[in-house]
């Protein structure tokens, strides 16, 4: 997208780092009167006068008061993170001294900006495009090395070039067939449709490809909802401890003592599992426990993997099928496996289960066969080992405009197999464009940008 939106011309500020008490602080300012504003401030030296990507010492002054000394950092336009002008004020991380210093440069001439504003106008003018942008967000809200790097991967352009690399060869094809139609009384033929009809196949391989990693990005971003469920005194509690390596969930011998459910993190191999501690499934009169029994069965509607936990000494083989019948009929990802193997013995336990494959045997309490469980879990969740230096799609608009992408190619492919004229086919593909323009930002208007960029923090 090309141009400026209306309010975009003005200069902005706001505070750069994480609110609260720090060591240091950064406000940063961005627009045409950036610097001019900064030298209203700063009489310690002429910042008008300074190269680009210098760093001063001085104090900040307003109204003939010493706010902070400070050190300035100089941006000048277009070489700097907006494109456009940029000072930022490193100064002592008093909450009181970060406003006073804001106060200061908005009595200056500048405005507070809106959430996201300084990485939007690098979008407009042209440093990023828009699934680049979005993915500076992605980075702020990196939880693991996974997250990190994808951001970083989507930063960097390669999702970007990708697409635009498709862009470019389906621009070309679409103006030759237009051009068909100027001569379309000749019947020539400039546009090869061999050419094109390969650029079609390579082009929906691609984009769904992009499309399919979404599943495996959208765990990376979000984490994996992970339910713990099976009958009172199975062992969940004691296996969240175990997991998370810490008392977080109170055990007894008492059935029933779980009566709400217990949400934690583990970080496993990369991947979020927001592990659900959940109360034990089975009927009674005690109404506490039955809310607590409701949650539960809303939790395994909810979560992305289900680990049915079942006592290997309570449970019998025929109660253990009919629970495989009901996840399966139910759609639910499920992993089975059986606790307190430390009673029974491993080869009674092998003896009594071996008709049902796939069940995973553990102690939950002695940490037995406890890292399989995690592997585990990682396999049921990822489709393949995580290449985080591969495209992965992670943004959910991304993945709308994609399928859109693949529909449209799909229509331009079943109208050359049908030998539709020119001038229909060229609007399939200008569809196919219109999508693939909406991911980079060719194509979108002012609220769409609002809405994305609202979702950021202000400051960056």
């Amino acid at each position: 997208m090309s141009g400026k939106l209306s309010g975009y011309d003005e200069t902005i500020v706001a505070l750069a780092t994480a609110p609260g008490v720090g060591a240091i602080a950064v406000i940063r300012l961005s627009g045409p009167e950036a610097i001019t504003i900064s030298n209203r401030l700063f009489p310690s030296r002429d910042l008008e006068q300074q190269a680009s990507h210098t760093l001063h010492v001085g104090s900040i002054v307003a109204d003939g008061k010493v706010i902070d000394e400070v050190v300035v950092s100089l941006f000048k336009g277009p070489r700097s993170y907006t494109g456009e002008n940029v000072v930022e004020l490193s100064c002592h991380g008093s909450p009181y001294i970060q406003q006073q210093l804001i106060d200061a440069c908005i009595h200056a001439g500048a405005r507070m900006a809106k959430p996201g504003e300084f990485t939007l106008r690098a979008f407009l003018n042209g440093k990023l495009d828009l699934a680049q942008a979005e993915s500076v967000a992605d980075l702020i809200a990196s939880h693991s090395a996974a997250s990190h790097q994808t951001a970083m991967q989507q930063m960097r352009g390669g999702f970007s070039r990708e697409l635009q690399d498709l862009r470019e060869q389906l621009i070309r094809f679409s103006a030759l067939i237009e051009l068909e139609l100027d001569f379309s009384q000749e019947d020539v033929e400039f546009a090869d449709r061999t050419q094109l009809y390969a650029l079609i196949k390579t082009a929906m391989e691609v984009v769904k490809h992009l499309a399919d990693s979404f599943k495996m990005g959208n765990v990376i971003k979000n984490g994996v909802n992970t339910a713990i469920v099976g009958k009172p005194n199975a062992g969940k509690s004691t296996l969240l401890n175990t997991l998370l390596n810490e008392n977080r969930a109170i055990v007894s011998d008492i059935a029933g003592t779980t009566r709400d459910t217990i949400e934690e993190v583990l970080n496993i191999q990369g991947i979020l599992f927001r592990l659900i501690d959940t109360a034990g499934i089975r009927d009674s009169v005690d109404t506490i426990e039955s809310i607590g029994v409701q949650k539960t069965l809303e939790k395994i509607k909810e979560a992305g993997v289900v680990i049915y936990l079942f006592d290997v000494n309570e449970l019998s083989v025929e109660d253990i099928r009919q629970q495989i019948v009901a996840f399966e009929q139910d759609g639910i990802n499920h992993l089975l496996v059986g606790n307190k193997t430390d009673l029974l013995g491993e080869s009674a336990i092998q003896e009594k289960f071996r008709d049902i494959p796939g069940i995973l045997f553990i102690s939950a309490r002695n940490h037995n066969h406890i890292d399989d469980l995690k592997n585990q879990l990682v396999q049921k969740v990822m489709s393949g080992d995580i290449n985080t230096e591969a495209t992965i799609v992670t943004n959910a608009r991304h993945y709308a405009a994609l399928q859109s992408v693949l529909q449209s190619l799909m229509d331009v492919k079943q109208g050359m197999d049908t030998g539709l004229p020119g001038d229909l086919l060229s609007l399939d593909i200008r569809r196919c464009l219109h999508y693939l323009g909406e991911i980079t930002g060719e194509i979108t208007n002012e609220d769409q940008l609002d809405f994305i960029f609202s979702k950021f923090c202000i400051g960056k």
